[in-house]
């Protein structure tokens, strides 16, 4: 494929100088910044897949003004500023470096009479992306209107242009950002100095104008079929009937197949013995499609295509994994943000765009998650072209509160566009509709949103709820190709189940910081390190992690934060400049080419945890009848426990132990083995039932407890808890009533319970537990090395078991005599 492009620009417009526009100060400079300027901004081919002959680029100087809401368009009228398209209004690169709500952009241009504008052509421009609602008028003559700052959307002008001589053109951009509920990602108003970050208005993405007949190649929809070794070719030609299509697939130079049809539904182009495309080998197709009506060809479009698909198989462990062209593929990917300190949204070079995904296979990565972004056509294109398969995020609304319903009918009409004009890219393997329960709606909704997804590009899969585990999320809504949890540092150990792979979508986050390369002068990031040793070292850790759980818990896949800083974030493996490598990168390549070499499906699968001691008795117990002294017996073994600030009280047989939010009963021993199978029941009665936890049994692990059977505040619910991860009760407890409990640790399941009055009311998937030597403790919990979570109410009865107990013995255990 050639693109065969030149920069057009308003004659005077093509030097800093001639122009008046001049680039802001950025706080970082990337290697790039520098060799942006108006005759050099963004000139490549901005379409790959669907590539014309005859264009020209309308980046470079344009006129600027901020805007009053209901302005009347400046039509003719000369405008104050200058700014660089398409460099974002917040950008040093635009030169405008500041955020305005409304705005207007203006230039002219001239047609080439070679083009038969008007006779034989019609004149179409086309806008990569604009944030956030966007109208384009020609001479005065609205001829285009988007709602939507990710999508590219074009017009055809022809009726609007002037017979000769230069035409006018102005856009009126509105972006409010967070101050409402569009998608804006990542991006806000007001930079919180954590992971929200500087806005990125107006026009983002390259804008250009090709001559185009009025009978023409709208789209191409391209499914490759490795079972046929075909490609399946649907072209849009916008209703035009009485149309044929002839398409030639080409190795290079050599003619692969050639395929006539007509130009309506799909039809097939043998692709014999198809090359596969991977990222060891991204071996793509190049295609030529001829529109003709009769014999006389009316439009000529190239583009390109790898024969690739995507699913799911049962590994030798037993656990469903993800399938490259049939063979089972780990994942190994970061999360990629795509920020800049000189351009915020938009890169100010292509050999910047691809620079970062060059980098991933630099580091032995074979994936990349487009973080709550979009990127325009030329990144998917060089991760076509480098074998780097994405996970591609929806942007998301703003975080706080549930979305209207205007809202919530718009993020989904604008994932729809997003799904359609990203699925011809071969690199895409699956689509993020939501993240951590940011701004969702409803878990029904969700799991609505997923399958609508899936219906529309059935061809790849759907991770409907990105950190289902964290945050915002309203749960699991069982819906989709993957079940994905976030954990920091992590990684995270979800297990698939009988229809959806697993992954960790987002663990790590170590950071460092380095003098003179940070947006803020100082960062933050979810754990910090002091030197580049203590990096290299608790990443290749983390990283084995991660093997273990692929091993053991069947995980498909995992996403590091991040590639590089991003503002106040400083864990990234390039500082946010990209002018300094914080890890030693020959490292990071080994670990993740062992990774992905080794978490192959046969699993080593968790030991098995034997069966336990027989009997409901426990091979610990705590009945409280002693009624006075400062010692509680271990009724079933020698684990004494020491009483602080505790009250002996009546319990539900006999005595009781009560608390008054500062008190705990240590056994000064570590009674269960927590990277193994256990259970832990107690009567438990609450003082208070508020905003905070409150722990009933625990064990340390000198940060944080291994579990914590509990009140869960944030939800006002039992639980039965790993950090991170809760088995919640349907009901928020009564003050004052005894209520049995039962946490249910099944390390051979993989799966973690809550049993409340005898009944199991949760369960939730959880492969796999770090190992614990610290203290059970009945009363409090632990968390970041802190006592914490200490219970106001009273305790009963408590019981540890080296083995899940069955339904029928918690059963058992709840009933009163």
């Amino acid at each position: 494929m050639v693109a065969i492009a030149a920069l057009a620009l308003t004659p005077g417009a093509a030097t800093a100088a001639d122009s008046g526009w001049k680039m802001g100060k950025p706080r970082l400079t990337t290697p790039w910044t520098n060799q942006v300027s108006p005759a050099n901004a963004l000139p490549e081919y901005p379409r790959p897949q669907l590539v014309r002959e005859n264009w020209q680029n309308l980046n470079g100087i344009w006129e600027f003004a901020g805007a009053a809401p209901g302005e009347v368009p400046p039509f003719g009228e000369k405008l104050a500023e200058k700014i660089l398209v398409p460099y974002p209004t917040e950008s040093a690169l635009s030169g405008i470096q500041r955020h305005e709500d409304y705005m207007w952009y203006r230039r002219t241009f001239t047609v080439p009479k070679h083009w038969d504008v008007g006779k034989g052509n019609t004149l179409r421009i086309n806008f990569g992306a604009v944030d956030y609602k966007a109208k384009v008028y020609v001479n005065g003559k609205e001829v285009a209107a988007h709602q939507g700052g990710y999508g590219a959307f074009s017009a055809d002008v022809t009726s609007a242009l002037k017979a000769k001589g230069e035409q006018e053109i102005i856009v009126g951009v509105e972006d409010r950002a967070d101050a409402t509920w569009q998608p804006v990602g990542k991006q806000r108003l007001v930079p919180d100095r954590g992971i929200f970050y500087e806005g990125a208005s107006g026009i983002w993405q390259t804008v250009w104008m090709e001559p185009v007949a009025a009978k023409h190649v709208g789209t191409l929809g391209m499914v490759p079929d490795l079972k046929s070794s075909t490609l399946k070719l649907t072209v849009d030609t916008g209703g035009s009937s009485g149309l044929t299509v002839e398409a030639v697939v080409r190795d290079g130079k050599k003619v692969v197949s050639r395929s006539k049809a007509a130009a309506s539904g799909t039809f097939s182009l043998p692709v014999p013995k198809a090359k596969l495309w991977s990222p060891d080998s991204p071996f793509l197709y190049d295609l030529d499609v001829e529109l003709k009506d009769g014999r006389r060809t009316v439009d000529k479009v190239s583009s390109y295509f790898g024969m690739r698909e995507f699913g799911t198989t049962k590994g030798a462990d037993g656990k469903l994994r993800f399938t490259l062209n049939g063979k089972i593929l780990f994942l190994q990917s970061t999360l990629d943000q795509g920020y800049w300190p000189d351009g915020i949204y938009t890169a100010p070079t292509d050999q910047a765009l691809r620079f970062d995904l060059e980098q991933h296979k630099v580091l032995g990565f074979n994936t990349v998650r487009k973080h709550i972004k979009t990127e325009p056509d030329r990144w998917y294109h060089h991760a076509d072209k480098l074998g780097l398969l994405v996970w591609q995020d929806m942007p998301s609304m703003r975080t706080g509160g549930r979305p209207p319903v205007d809202a919530q009918r718009q993020f989904k009409t604008e994932l729809k566009e997003l799904v359609e004009q990203k699925k011809n890219w071969t690199s895409i393997v699956g689509y993020v509709p939501f993240n951590e329960g940011w701004a969702e709606w409803s878990r029904e909704e969700t799991g609505k949103v997923a399958e609508s997804v899936k219906a529309q590009d059935p061809t790849r899969l759907v991770n409907a709820h990105s950190g289902v585990n964290c945050c915002d999320s309203l749960g699991d809504s069982g819906k989709g190709d993957v079940l994905d949890w976030h954990s920091y540092p992590g990684p995270a150990k979800p297990m698939p189940d009988a229809k959806r792979i697993s992954i960790d979508g987002e663990h790590g986050g170590y950071g460092l910081e380095v003098k003179d390369h940070m947006w803020f002068g100082e960062g933050h990031a979810y754990e910090m390190v002091k030197d580049q040793a203590t990096l290299n070292s608790r990443y290749v850790q983390n990283q084995r992690d991660v093997l273990t759980s692929a091993q053991s818990c069947g995980i498909s896949g995992s996403i590091y934060t991040q590639i590089t800083d991003v503002e106040h974030e400083v864990n990234g493996f390039f500082t946010y400049d990209r002018q300094v490598k914080k890890m030693d990168f020959a490292q990071v390549r080994a670990v993740n080419q062992a990774i992905i070499r080794n978490a192959d499906g046969s699993g080593s699968g968790a030991p098995d945890p034997g069966p336990g001691t027989p009997g409901i008795t426990g091979v610990h117990a705590y009945k409280f009848n002693e009624g006075t002294g400062s010692s509680a017996a271990d009724s079933a073994g020698t684990a004494h426990a020491t009483l602080t600030n505790a009250q002996w009280a009546g319990g539900v047989e006999g005595g009781a132990l009560a608390f008054a939010g500062n008190g705990q009963a240590d056994t000064g021993a570590s009674l269960v083995n927590t990277a193994g199978s256990y259970s832990v029941s107690a009567w438990a009665k609450l003082d208070e039932a508020g905003g905070a936890f409150q722990t009933v049994a625990s064990q340390d692990t000198g940060r944080d407890s291994a579990f914590f059977l509990q009140y869960s505040g944030q939800d006002q619910r039992w639980a039965m808890s790993f950090v991170g991860l809760r088995a919640l009760s349907p009901e928020k407890p009564e003050v004052g009533r005894w209520y049995h409990l039962t946490g249910v640790r099944d390390a051979k399941t993989g799966t973690l319970s809550l049993y409340v009055d005898g009944k199991k009311v949760a369960s939730q998937n959880a492969c796999s537990a770090a190992p614990s030597t610290g203290h059970t403790v009945i009363g409090r919990g632990q968390y970041g090395g802190q006592q914490v979570d200490f219970l106001r109410g009273a305790v009963d009865d408590v019981r540890f078991y080296d083995r899940p107990l069955s339904d029928a013995e918690v059963a058992t255990l709840a009933k009163r005599d």
